[in-house]
C-alpha cells in the first residue's frame, strides 16, 4: 500500500522560501511519476509541479515556472519542492501524489495515491 506524508509546510511572508519534503513508502519511486498539488480554499485542486520517471523530465504550472522546483532523491524515496519568492496567492494545502504514468504530468487523474496535505500560508 502507497503510503505519501508531506512536511515543511508553515506560514512565510511575501518573498520568503519554503521547502516541501514528502516521504513515500509501499511504491517503486522511481518507476512512477510523482507530483505536488495544491487546493486553496474554494477553489479546485490543481496542478503545481510533476517529474516523470527515469528521465527526471519536468512540468511546472505556469504561475510557479521560475519560482518553484520538483526533484526526487530516488535512494530515499523523497520528494521535494521549493518554493522560492512565494506570493499571498500560493496559500493552499499542498499535496504530494504518485501516479503510474510514465511521464511528468499535472492532470489529477494521472495520479492515484495522495498525501494527508500541508498547510502552506503566505502573508503580504
Amino acid at each position: 500500500q502507497v503510503q505519501l506524508v508531506e512536511s515543511g509546510g508553515g506560514s512565510v511572508q511575501a518573498g520568503g522560501s519554503l521547502r516541501l519534503s514528502c516521504a513515500a513508502s509501499g511504491y517503486t519511486f522511481s518507476k512512477n511519476c510523482m507530483g505536488w498539488f495544491r487546493q486553496a480554499p474554494g477553489k479546485e485542486r490543481e496542478g503545481v509541479a510533476g517529474i516523470a520517471p527515469g528521465t527526471g523530465r519536468t512540468v511546472y504550472a505556469d504561475s510557479v515556472k521560475g519560482r518553484f522546483t520538483i526533484s526526487q532523491d530516488n535512494a530515499k524515496n523523497m520528494l521535494y519542492l521549493h518554493m522560492n519568492n512565494l506570493k499571498p496567492e500560493d496559500t493552499a494545502v499542498y499535496y504530494c501524489a504518485a501516479g503510474s504514468a510514465r511521464f511528468a504530468t499535472l492532470r489529477t487523474l494521472n495520479y492515484d495515491s495522495w498525501g494527508q496535505g500541508t498547510q502552506v500560508t503566505v502573508s503580504s
